[in-house]
């Protein structure tokens, strides 16, 4: 449940459920975050969420703080509608052309290759947040034999698709950006599309992710 909630800024409301990143206290961040937003209160104009935060965002001229306070203390989400998760299975693409850090991670995690790849896609992933770039999800929880730190130096540029592991969560990179994650693999699936309007984000916080090894040729014939 929320530990605290306090002012963020003069139009924000911050709302703190503690300081651990897990499965359980997400999903009261996730529960508030989509109730919220499925009872459209009046003024409240933007919601974000993250592990164990959630920032509501509000248009003075129609509510301020107190109301919205009021508002987040006095709801009910353990009676609030069941809202639809979804289970996805991505495919990835282990090949060498794709798995820029697999002899780093071998290294850093002190397992072979083949124990890695076997790590990773015999997990199921749960989506904590999406965010960084438009729709990248961070996936928990993985194993802990399987955490290794960012890049000491981040990449310029890591291709659109890419698979990375950095801690506890493994991400899709749905755009090309800079970033410092241990890249393991690329998807052919489009992750994010921003020409669907209403639904632009394939993996969204509360779904469950699995990973299914393709090869090179198998990747270059993808069709979705």
């Amino acid at each position: 449940m929320i530990k605290n909630i306090s002012n963020l800024g003069d139009s924000a409301l911050y709302c703190d459920f503690g300081n651990e990143v897990n499965k359980s206290v997400n999903s009261q961040v996730i529960k508030y975050f989509k109730t919220i937003k499925e009872k459209k209160l009046k003024g409240i104009n933007n919601l974000t969420p993250s592990y164990n935060k959630l920032i509501i965002s509000y248009d003075l001229r129609q509510i301020n703080f107190n109301k919205v306070k009021s508002y987040i203390e006095n709801l009910d989400i353990e009676t609030s509608l069941k809202f639809n998760t979804k289970k996805l299975e991505i495919p990835v693409c282990c090949h060498e052309s794709f798995s820029l850090d697999v002899k780093r991670l071998e290294k850093i995690l002190n397992l072979t290759v083949d124990k890695i790849l076997e790590n990773f896609f015999n997990k199921e992933y749960f989506c904590y947040m999406t965010g960084f770039i438009a729709g990248m999800p961070f996936l928990g929880d993985l194993n802990e034999n399987m955490r290794a730190q960012r890049l000491e130096t981040p990449r310029v540029k890591v291709p659109k698709g890419s698979v990375g592991l950095t801690e506890q969560f493994a991400n899709i990179y749905t755009f090309e950006s800079p970033g410092g994650w241990n890249i393991l693999g690329n998807t052919p699936v489009n992750v994010f599309n921003s020409s669907e309007e209403n639904k632009p984000t394939l993996i969204n916080p509360g779904d469950t992710v699995t990973f299914k090894e393709i090869t090179l040729d198998q990747y270059n014939n993808y069709n979705e």
